[in-house]
């Protein structure tokens, strides 16, 4: 087998269940490294290089929404994949889980092997570039611009009009990207799903209604009458706006 640099922080209170998780992890050539709760699980991303985060909901003292909404508020910490397992039947849980930035969510009880192909395929996502930003020179970044907007994808910054960057969450992050790399074209929420999460849509799954919305906040596109993300009935969503890849100098960003 080969073995992965990948490093994987699990954060749980049930210590059956770390050890479970961590030992098939490694056996799949995984780095692990547990926590018991919130405090332990900063300690452990101070110390180490964490690729992500499996991150349980239900903790003693800060929950995971807490930790998870409180990693992408800023820091160094900001962009690193969150995996969050909530309760079998929780839809509400799960919603909210994403809201708060994780990457996508697990339903307990849950097969390790299910696990594992969750955390490969967002690993995956994360370091994954759009083909028009292949080739890109390491001193300089493409940047992608659309009604004003700029995104830089190499430090992951939305930039708005008046020059301020905006925060986004890893899952809004990447949906924003599908819809840049995909301009002017319909997609579908299975399309819009496989592309972001890697996982088919369940009928009840408001996950990418969710994220759309949350990305027209951060846009400030109004909602009832979108000029950037529209909402073409009965079949998807569609960035309505022209893009444009700019190769910028490092100084003039």
């Amino acid at each position: 087998m080969t073995v992965s640099h990948d490093h994987i922080l699990i954060v749980d209170d049930d210590a059956e269940i770390r050890s479970l998780l961590a030992d098939y992890l490694e056996k799949q050539g995984l780095r692990c490294t547990t926590a018991a709760d919130g405090r332990e699980m900063k300690a452990a991303l101070e110390r180490h290089r964490v690729d992500l985060v499996v991150l349980d909901l239900m903790l003693p003292g800060e929950d995971g929404l807490t930790l998870c909404r409180n990693l992408r508020a800023g820091g160094p910490f900001m962009n690193t994949p969150v995996l969050m397992l909530t309760a079998r039947g929780e839809d509400m849980d799960r919603i909210v889980g994403l809201e708060m930035g994780a990457d996508d969510y697990l339903a307990k009880p849950f097969v390790p092997r299910e696990l594992y192909a969750r955390v490969r395929a967002i690993l995956r996502r994360a370091r994954a570039l759009p083909p028009n930003l292949e080739g890109s020179s390491a001193d300089r970044a493409a940047e992608l611009r659309f009604a004003g907007w700029r995104l830089d994808p190499a430090g992951r910054h939305l930039i708005d009009p008046d020059g301020v960057v905006v925060p986004l969450s890893g899952a809004e992050y990447r949906m924003l990207m599908v819809f840049l790399t995909h301009p002017q074209r319909v997609l579908t929420r299975d399309q819009l799903m496989e592309l972001t999460q890697g996982r088919e849509a369940d009928v009840f799954d408001r996950s990418i209604d969710l994220l759309v919305s949350r990305l027209r906040q951060r846009l400030r596109d109004n909602a009832r009458e979108p000029g950037i993300l529209k909402t073409v009935r009965n079949e998807g969503y569609v960035l309505a706006c022209t893009v444009t890849a700019v190769d910028t100098p490092a100084g003039e960003r």
